[in-house]
């Protein structure tokens, strides 16, 4: 990374690599919400977020009814005895495990009455936020408000039993006398909540007296604590900053500060102030009828609270430095791909538009994701990408077709591994791909969201062809790479000859720490490890 000294940082760890890395076999782990056959889904079901936690110990979803689901993991922790663990006759899972742990209503559909514009209740992301005191902060946003929401366990207050017989000794309407001898059956009074605490309401007889000597055994009813629940609860609201729908919000390294993206704007806000923020990137032309291009993507850089990165829908990324100027109008870099001659045509543009970028955990290099392909940049050299991953190139005749449907407008999403040696995507039919990085790293995987990835997987032809970049990195040894996996004949023969575009796989999030990957296939969560 090029810093406001001019210091080039060293490459992250593991890219590029010098020896190859064996073929990842993955396996499938876990489905949430799987749909039975036949079922109808219905609209505001559909995963519309994933998002890990940097420890990978947590996982969030966001669907398009506002909701906001989270998953704990289960695997390694003590959940049973030393003793069941030895006469235990499996071992304990290799890989990350997860169970449900609790879900909420985050955005609800609201109405704009100034611009009589529908607002959906959809998640459009979703962003963990460090941990603080035990609890677990995350925010969540729509198209148009962004809220913090402090997940944190609460201890469930319940309401002992009260050993008098209710019909002997509470009014029901009628007048009566308590009897001296008290009854054995338990009486479980109805409840009020209030302040967090169960509270038993009885109606007592006015009438009704202690016999001398009182009622033996009498056990008044006790308020104890059995088990811990999470409760969610809503921390601060950011709204009335965007103009525009809000498609990224992005974490800063400083723990303080985060930044939210909408069409044509950049707002960067500080945690504590919901009511004010401040707009570092404006693209906004005078007259609108001069707009080029619009703001697809944003992400901060993972290590240097200064910097950050968006892309834009004429397929280029702009890596900014706050401490230039308060409007960081000026870009410090600008990776774009030049157009090879004669190759332009009426879907250019269109399918340059980058849907999603990631930086990788060093922060060396950027991945981003157009229609077509997925580009892995170095953040030192700026005239093309160092890796360039075909994933769905079958589709290329059939573009007049995907624009007529409007599948040529989807948004796939896109993420690397934890140790960025490998990345990965969505695609169509619910299939997903997987590629190595690293020019010695061939690995070019397909896969489908179900419970068996490798049973559809298509025999694809090899058409790789490579080509030298200028040496002007570091190491020395970056090659541009133009992996094509999945050919061209044999993938009609998919899904019986036909391209199920209904069917698409969005959004998918690699675990940080671990070769697992987690991707929504409509409203079911499939998880699969390597």
């Amino acid at each position: 990374m090029i810093a406001g000294g001019g210091a080039i940082v060293a490459p992250a760890p593991g890219l590029p690599m010098s020896q190859p890395l064996p073929p990842l076999e993955w396996k499938f782990s876990q489905v949430f919400g799987e749909r039975a056959a036949g079922e109808e889904v219905q609209e505001v079901d559909i995963i519309s977020a994933i998002e890990f936690d940097k420890t990978g110990e947590h996982l969030a979803t966001g669907d398009r009814g506002g909701r906001v689901v989270l998953f704990e993991r289960t695997d390694g922790r003590d959940q049973r005895t030393r003793r069941e663990l030895e006469r235990a006759d499996h071992p304990a899972p290799r890989h990350p495990e997860y169970r449900y742990a609790t879900e909420f209503q985050s955005h609800e559909p609201e109405f704009d009455y100034l611009k009589s514009l529908e607002i959906e209740e959809k998640i459009n992301k979703i962003r963990w936020c460090d941990t603080t005191n035990g609890a677990r902060l995350l925010l969540s946003t729509n198209d148009k408000t962004i809220k913090l929401w402090k997940v944190s366990e609460k201890k469930v207050k319940n309401v002992s039993n009260l050993n008098l017989d209710p019909a002997q000794h509470l009014s029901n309407g009628n007048s009566m006398v308590a009897s001296p001898v008290p009854s054995s059956r338990p009486f479980s009074p109805r409840l009020m909540y209030g302040n967090g605490v169960k509270r038993p309401v009885t109606s007592i007889n006015p009438d009704f007296v202690f016999p001398p000597g009182g009622i033996p055994s009498l056990r008044l009813p006790t308020v104890w604590s059995a088990e811990t629940a999470l409760l969610a609860r809503c921390r601060r609201v950011y709204a009335n900053a965007h103009a525009y729908h809000i498609n990224s919000i992005s974490n800063n390294s400083d723990c303080e500060t985060y930044i939210s993206a909408d069409d044509l704007r950049i707002n960067l806000w500080n945690m504590e102030i919901s009511d004010q923020s401040f707009n570092i990137v404006d693209i906004k032309p005078v007259n609108m009828e001069d707009l080029t291009e619009v703001i697809t993507s944003a992400e901060f850089h993972p290590t240097h609270c200064n910097m950050l990165a968006y892309s834009s829908s004429k397929g280029s990324i702009r890596l900014i430095d706050m401490r230039q100027s308060a409007l960081c109008d000026r870009h410090s870099k600008l990776f774009e791909e030049a157009e090879p001659a004669g190759s332009r045509s009426f879907f250019t543009e269109i399918i340059a538009s980058i849907s999603d970028i990631k930086f990788a955990r060093g922060g060396r290099y950027i991945l981003s994701r157009d229609y077509m392909t997925l580009k892995l940049w170095d953040v030192n050299m700026e005239a093309s990408p160092i890796a360039t991953f075909k994933v769905h190139e079958y589709l290329r005749p059939k573009l007049c077709d995907l624009y007529e449907s409007d599948s040529i407008f989807d948004k796939f999403e896109c993420c690397l591994s934890g140790d960025g040696l490998r990345v990965a995507t969505g695609s169509y039919s619910n299939l997903f791909r997987v590629f190595g990085a690293t020019p010695e790293n061939e690995e070019a995987s397909t896969l489908e969201a179900s419970k068996s990835p490798n049973n559809r997987r298509p025999v694809l032809p090899s058409s790789k062809t490579t080509s030298r970049l200028a040496n002007l990195a570091r190491s020395g040894r970056l090659t541009r790479r133009v992996t094509d996996g999945d050919g061209s004949p044999g993938v009609s023969e998919l899904n019986g000859g036909t391209y199920d575009f209904t069917s698409k796989l969005l959004h998918l999030a690699w675990h940080p720490q671990a070769n697992v990957i987690a991707c929504a296939a409509s409203n079911s969560l499939y998880m699969y490890y390597a």
